[in-house]
């Protein structure tokens, strides 16, 4: 089950907030999102939800045993090594397992066949997120959880378990036992939630429906891209530029307002990237958490820029590869993690001071890098990756055009420009001056009130027509 299917928007998110609101108690409360949680999660995957209440349990047991050694820094130490090093583990084996051994009979012939291992679907949130918690309790950042039930309901809740943010454990640790929600919160947490399902049914999923029309063939068919024309991979790039943006931001857009309806404030994940003038503020404003995550918990410890030009290359180089290898078992992945890394660690030492001084250069720059390194990551066998940067550039003896893509841009050019747009914060800015107009004017408030209740209702019949209408619903986020 996802968030932009029609099971879960008519019955189960309905279901979910009336038993929640008729609940008497936190304590009824918390325990009604558990099991909706428990279910929402083992809706696709009921062998898998095993390890996810496996992983929380030791991740617990261990973090309380770990509290007990306050006064004995080694053995805190190495408890916290053990969980973590356990977690990663498991993470590896069901993630990797599969890619490390391919590699592995690619050089040495063993071993003779590779075993397909499943991915449990937001295993790699779900894992960050139990990190994020051992280490701030062995920082005395927070205190550990006594409560099993209540770990695991932070680890599990659908909001954010399958598609992120990576929420951390001490931001929303008092709101996991202690809440309130206003009239405001439900608003607002509504409206939030329909946005991001309108950016994800109606702009994602049409911009994905135009990449895979204009890069691949109809049957999936990656080896027509040679053929594909000049016009073709450029517009059909752009397509996957716009729709990772409002697949992945529309999701921690619908995560953000559901845990807003009931009282909990997940972090923002995603502020408009594509305004950036520098890659370095792009990845400030890209996947938020994972970026905060690596700082904190990898870059930082490892010695941040305090050590030297030389070594901060070098930590830079370590998060940047496993960003990537984050994102996938691919080394499509990596080389994508890698190509940032390149450019981040060009940015610090030299290009930083130019790129201050030239805005409108600097936002060229940054999209340009950005445009192409989506290719790296939408292309897991790197010929094919290579032959698209060919093709975009005509080495392939392809046309610049042919009446199939001259056709598709016809037909989608008004939307391809409403989802650029979509991509900025103009749309949020003509929101906030209407909301500031509202305030000093008696009409514009009642205006901008019935205005606040339309515009929802508006799109969720827009989002609903569109999920009917439309079986190509794509879910991005198996891979992690």
């Amino acid at each position: 089950m996802v968030f932009s299917s029609l099971p879960f928007i008519f019955l189960f998110l309905p279901l979910n907030l009336l038993a929640y609101f008729f609940a008497k108690d936190i304590k009824s409360k918390n325990t009604v999102m558990l099991v909706f949680s428990l279910i929402f999660y083992a809706w696709g995957e009921p062998l898998y939800i095993l390890l996810l209440i496996g992983m929380a349990f030791i991740d617990w047991y261990l973090t309380l045993i770990m509290s007990k050694y306050k006064h004995s820094p080694k053995k805190a130490k190495l408890i916290l090594s053990t969980t973590v090093a356990a977690d990663l583990l498991l993470l590896g084996i069901f993630k990797y397992g599969s890619f490390l051994l391919s590699n592995v009979k690619y050089f040495t012939g063993f071993p003779k066949t590779v075993p397909e291992i499943a991915l449990p679907i937001g295993i790699s949130f779900y894992t960050f997120q139990l990190i994020t918690y051992c280490v701030d309790v062995y920082r005395d950042e927070v205190p550990p959880q006594r409560s099993f039930k209540t770990l695991l309901l932070y680890v599990s809740m659908f909001h954010q378990c399958i598609a992120g943010p990576i929420v951390r454990y001490k931001d929303i640790s008092h709101e996991l036992t202690d809440r309130n929600v206003t009239y405001t919160d439900i608003a607002e947490g509504l409206n939030r939630f329909v946005t991001g399902l309108a950016k994800k049914s109606i702009i994602a999923n049409s911009c994905a429906e135009i990449a895979d029309k204009l890069l691949v063939s109809d049957t999936g068919d990656f080896s027509v891209l040679a053929s594909k024309s000049v016009l073709s991979l450029w517009v059909g790039v752009l397509a996957f530029t716009i729709q990772i943006y409002t697949d992945f931001s529309a999701y921690s857009d619908m995560a953000i307002g559901m845990g807003r309806m009931i009282g909990i404030h997940y972090p923002e994940n995603f502020k408009y990237p594509y305004i950036s003038a520098s890659v370095s503020e792009f990845w400030r404003r890209w996947h938020i958490t994972l970026g905060s995550f690596f700082r904190d918990y990898l870059y930082i410890p490892l010695g941040g820029n305090r050590k030297g030009k030389a070594r901060t290359v070098l930590n830079l180089f370590v998060v940047w590869a496993l960003t990537g290898l984050w994102h996938g078992a691919s080394w499509n992945f990596v080389l994508w993690g890698l190509y940032f890394f390149v450019f981040i660690a060009l940015e610090k030492l030299i290009l930083a001071p130019f790129l201050e001084k030239h805005r409108v250069f600097s936002h060229i720059y940054l999209l340009i890098i950005v445009f192409f390194g989506w290719i790296l990551f939408k292309f897991e066998n790197l010929s094919d990756i290579w032959c698209v940067l060919k093709g975009m550039f005509g080495c392939n003896g392809n046309k610049f055009s042919d009446f199939e893509t001259l056709a598709t841009v016809k037909s989608y050019i008004v939307l391809l420009t409403a989802a650029a747009v979509a991509c900025t914060p103009l749309v949020k800015r003509i929101s906030d001056k209407l909301k500031y107009c509202a305030l000093r004017s008696v009409k514009a408030l009642a205006v901008y009130s019935v205005f606040q209740i339309v515009v929802p209702i508006l799109l969720l019949i827009l989002s609903a027509a569109a999920l009917v209408g439309n079986s190509y619903n794509p879910f991005l986020y198996f891979r992690f």
